[in-house]
């Protein structure tokens, strides 16, 4: 009898970032399913500077899920030290993770400051991102495997991506659990609070400023704000996309909108430009950066990065937290041990770029725009499984909310599910 397949997880277990998971076929093909960054957490600089544990050389192939840094921020790491096999990723994976690596250079350099193969592989659409990608791989032998790799599976129905698709006929199922443990807030009520919070800011003639993700969250928050403008529902006022990035990101999005959901195709169709409007400014230089903050009255300022871990928006938050007039949103998840999770958390005192700062401005989160599906649409998702599924792994999450997801798909499923251990390799019998 032949020897098992195996899977082992060396990074995205108890943690929502560092996607690094190896599977082993019958014949000892090694297939790496993304190279992530360890993002925020206070070891993650040491973590991330570790030697692989697994031999480079050996790895027969990279596929990636999508182009976010926790999913592609160590691939120049894993070439540096020996891989030099193909790595597959959609095309607009591949477009967005050079500029995603481009621009984690400097970032990283701040921070430190302070083949061919026996499976085949198929992608299905995950709905996280443009180009992102759920990797089934099947590995022949006596009687074929099949593992599913989700990658981070998108919060559909979402505004403009397509719905994610099924899990289908699969052994094996990996699944990311960012939100295991909790749900978002309606689609109706996350628009609501968007508006309120932009309409109550403006009224008191403060400023705005969404610490958001480059790619995707920042041209979601677009799209309602242009259908927001577009329907006179909130007062007229600057709005600055203020992330060279995002900006990029954005230009990408335009050229890839075959991926868009049919509504959005539509809308476009008709001659709506979902990325611009009326007193909309993309700012790219560092001068016009700080020229925002010189600018008197009400606005909205969009930059990244995301969790506050660097990037314009710490400026921004420098300026506009000490003040009562003004407003913090947060609109994604916040990585343990960042600034935007101490924001998150309830922080009235913060120390930023080396000042002591007393936090007056209102600070608001609002999940319900994350990219990642919440605890119930995850469950739904492993229902799309046919009986064949016989374990489900789940990753990508901090612990609480993997180990409550995986919890959920034995009791309501009646389907073997675990939060792998990191390092350790699991036999795919």
């Amino acid at each position: 009898m032949n020897s098992p397949v195996k899977v082992s997880f060396h990074s995205g277990v108890g943690s929502v970032t560092g996607a690094n998971f190896l599977l082993e076929t019958q014949k000892g093909t090694q297939v790496l399913i993304d190279c992530g960054l360890i993002q925020g957490e206070r070891v993650a600089m040491q973590e991330n500077h570790q030697p692989f544990v697994y031999d480079r050389t050996s790895i027969s192939a990279l596929i990636i899920t999508h182009a976010h840094l926790d999913h592609v921020g160590r691939i120049p790491k894993l070439v540096k030290e020996g891989y030099t096999g193909p790595i597959y990723s959609t095309p607009e994976t591949r477009e967005l993770a050079e500029l995603v690596l481009t621009d984690a250079v400097s970032i990283l350099a701040m921070e430190a400051r302070q083949q061919s193969i026996d499976p085949l592989y198929e992608f299905k659409d995950a709905g996280h991102i443009l180009g992102s990608a759920m990797v089934e791989v099947t590995v022949k032998g006596e009687t074929d495997t099949k593992v599913l790799f989700t990658g981070d599976l998108g919060n559909s129905p979402a505004p403009l991506l397509r719905d994610s698709e099924s899990v289908g006929d699969v052994d094996y199922l990996v699944i990311e659990s960012v939100y295991g443990d909790r749900n978002h807030e309606s689609r109706e009520q996350r628009s609501a609070v968007f508006k309120k919070a932009i309409t109550d800011t403006i009224a008191r003639g403060g400023t705005l400023v969404i610490p958001a993700f480059s790619l995707d969250r920042t041209q979601v928050l677009l799209y309602e704000l242009n259908n927001l403008v577009e329907r006179k529902e909130i007062p007229s006022v600057p709005v600055y996309i203020d992330s060279p990035m995002a900006t990029k990101a954005t230009e990408i999005y335009r050229s890839g909108k075959g991926l868009f959901n049919d509504a959005i195709q539509e809308q476009i169709a008709r001659g709506d430009d979902i990325f611009h409007f009326p007193r909309l400014q993309y700012t790219i230089s560092q001068n016009e950066s700080r020229d925002i903050d010189h600018m008197k009255g009400a606005k909205i300022i969009l930059a990244g990065s995301g969790m506050s871990v660097g990037g314009r928006v710490l400026a921004h938050e420098e300026k506009y937290l000490p003040h009562a007039e003004n407003t913090i949103l947060l609109v994604g998840y916040q990585s343990v041990g960042s600034f935007g999770r101490r924001l998150a958390d309830g922080a009235k005192n913060v120390k930023l770029h080396g000042r002591e700062l007393e936090i007056k401005a209102k600070v608001m989160t609002l999940y319900g725009y994350s990219a990642h599906r919440d605890s119930d649409h995850l469950l739904e998702t492993v229902s799309t499984a046919t009986k064949r599924l016989k374990k489900v792994f789940v990753v990508m999450g901090e612990p609480g909310a993997s180990m409550h997801f995986a919890q959920r798909i034995n009791d309501e499923l009646g389907i073997k599910a675990l939060m792998p251990e990191k390092d350790k390799v699991y036999e795919l019998k």
